[in-house]
């Protein structure tokens, strides 16, 4: 262990700004972090062990105890049951031998759930050592345990149980024709840097994550920092349910998300940029490398960019499991090495971001925009869309409809119209920009995509008649209790109020106020929180109680008292600890006649 760790660390350079590469690569060799190398590694990085250690402990896919040799992780987001996911789950770990949560007795399997994995439109979906599983059935768990049981190396897996679509279904401004690489980086040297952050001000882009903050305004304001020292970052952290977009770009748009990050160094005069991303999307990271190095070849990264003196470069960095990450601060702190807990903010990341230095933080798809926009100019851009959001929109549509997948719609487009592209009638509702985002009813579809009605980070997941609400939102609830990262007590202590409150009226063991005290815990977590995450963990259920009240009231139980709490519910680690599950075990509430 000592000579392969200390080779790792020399090729990260000692610093401990890799800690997390590191981390992910002990990982993979040892199936778990071993306290020895804790020891050592906070010896060559020159950093504490409690650092590496409360690093390890944040990450959902790092883990101090060993994992299998297959460590074999299975989507629990929404859009996984609705396609079978509980069953697909229980099939496994039968055929496997081994009990959810678990790993086998001779070590050589693990199964547990895990977070959306961005394959929302080709799920069930799952990962076997941070590689993808797709539209899992039981011929292929057949074959997967086949495999498992005769020790077949994942290198000789057949190819097609990792296939990966990228399911683009309709195409508009941006996905209709790349453009050509190096013609972004051309066209802005020629017409020059500030002329070209005229032309991205003119075109009306506004960051594609959601919030839709002004890309050049923020370029801008980067630029003029004192600072010399600057830095570009991709955010392709998309963990949200439901959202799966920039999966597709970075397949089979990369060149054009790279060149839109090296005309936004060009621009703000940074010359290191990094590529943040998230650990499920690992079957990338070499692909991506490829074309990174393809750049740099061509003289389009590195040094003397194009002949214009101009020096750039660009790193991938996986993350590890963390849905927080998608916060820019958070994204941040990772890229330092560190637990990815979310900055107080005033300083902003243009001011102080990577490093303490200037740094501008976009996602996939506005670093694609930014790319064409230099190319064609600003006008072409605003000349689509409405007066406050300009250009197209790509959607990650998922659920109950008959052509899931990618989607380049203008800005404008009502739900219906996107509803219809993607066959889907018999509507129960649309949960737009994931669990964060708002959930609509059938009597919404007219409303449009736009930052001035819906605004939205590009997903949809669409329930028909047939979907129970209570359920959808329960998941989306359990969802943020797990990926809260535990930093603030409204958010941390918060969203395991929420989970439990809602647990408890689904379950049919509310009564009488238990909705109204649900709705006032949503509003001390949305406002005292720290970060988006626990500011709109609450979301799922405000949205639902506005538009469907009495669905929560009919799970309400009819008693003859209003108990202070739910004492059966309590007594719940008891009876796991006496081994009990017989119905003496439990406590029964008498209902009224």
């Amino acid at each position: 262990m000592n000579s392969f760790l200390q080779t790792l660390a020399a090729q990260n350079g000692n610093q401990a700004t890799h800690l997390l590469a590191i981390l992910r690569a002990v990982q993979a060799r040892y199936q778990h972090i071993p306290e020895a190398a804790i020891e050592q590694l906070a010896d060559l990085l020159s950093i504490p062990r409690t650092q590496i250690l409360g690093v390890v402990e944040f990450y959902s896919f790092l883990h101090l105890q060993p994992r299998g040799y297959y460590d074999i992780l299975i989507s629990d987001s929404i859009t996984d049951h609705m396609l079978g996911k509980h069953a697909i789950m229980a099939y496994l770990a039968e055929r496997l031998q081994v009990a959810v949560g678990a790993v086998r007795a001779d070590g050589m399997v693990s199964l547990d759930n895990t977070s959306c994995t961005g394959l929302c439109d080709q799920g069930p979906a799952g990962l076997v050592n941070g590689l993808p599983l797709t539209q899992l059935n039981k011929s292929k768990i057949d074959q997967i345990t086949e495999l498992v049981n005769t020790q077949t190396p994942l290198a000789n897996w057949p190819s097609e149980l990792f296939a990966v679509s990228d399911n683009i279904q309709q195409t508009g401004l941006l996905l209709d024709k790349p453009i050509v690489k190096g013609e972004a980086l051309q066209a802005t040297f020629a017409r020059g840097t500030q002329v070209t952050l005229a032309e991205i001000d003119q075109s009306g882009l506004r960051g594609r994550g959601g919030a839709g903050f002004k890309t050049a305004m923020k370029w801008r304001f980067c630029s003029e920092e004192a600072e010399s020292t600057r830095y570009v970052v991709c955010n392709a952290d998309e963990g949200e349910p439901g959202t799966f977009k920039d999966r597709v770009l970075l397949n089979s748009y990369a060149d054009q998300v790279f060149e839109g990050m090296t005309v936004a160094a060009a621009i703000i005069g940074a010359k290191q940029g990094f590529i943040y991303l998230r650990g499920e999307y690992l079957f990338l990271f070499e692909p991506l490398q490829a074309v990174l190095q393809q750049r740099r070849d061509t003289g389009l990264l590195g040094n003397n960019i194009l002949g214009q003196d101009f020096d750039f470069d660009i790193e991938i960095c996986l993350g590890a499991g963390a849905y927080i990450c998608g916060e820019e601060s958070a994204l941040i702190e990772s890229l330092e090495g560190k637990m990815g807990i979310p900055r107080n903010r005033p300083p902003y990341p243009v001011t102080q971001g990577y490093l303490g230095k200037p740094t501008v933080v976009n996602n996939v798809e506005t670093f694609l925009a930014a790319a064409a926009i230099a190319v064609h100019g600003g006008d072409w851009f605003a000349a689509i869309g409405t007066d406050k959001s300009k250009g197209t929109k790509i959607l990650s549509i998922s659920g109950d409809c008959a052509r899931p997948g990618i989607y380049e719609v203008p800005f404008g487009s009502t739900v219906q119209s996107v509803l219809d592209a993607c066959g889907a009638d018999d509507v129960l509702g649309v949960q737009i920009g994931g669990p964060s985002g708002t959930f609509i009813a059938n009597d919404e579809l007219q409303r449009k995509l736009a930052f001035e009605d819906l605004a939205t980070g590009g997903s949809f997941i669409i329930f028909n008649n047939t979907r129970n609400i209570l359920e959808i939102v329960n998941n989306f609830t359990h969802f943020f209790a797990h990926e809260s990262c535990g930093f603030c007590t409204p958010c941390r202590v918060g969203t395991s109020l929420l989970k439990k409150q809602l647990d408890k009226i689904v379950e049919g063991h509310g009564s009488a106020g238990d909705v109204v005290a649900l709705e006032e815990l949503c509003q001390l977590v949305k406002n005292y929180s720290h970060c988006g995450l626990g500011q709109t963990a609450a979301n799922p259920i405000l949205s639902t109680l506005e538009r469907y009240p009495e669905l929560y009231q009919a799970q309400l139980k009819k008693i003859s008292y209003e108990p202070g709490f739910d004492l059966d519910a309590a007594l719940e680690t008891a009876r796991r600890m006496a081994n009990r599950i017989d119905a003496g075990a439990h406590l029964v509430q008498v209902e009224e006649e």
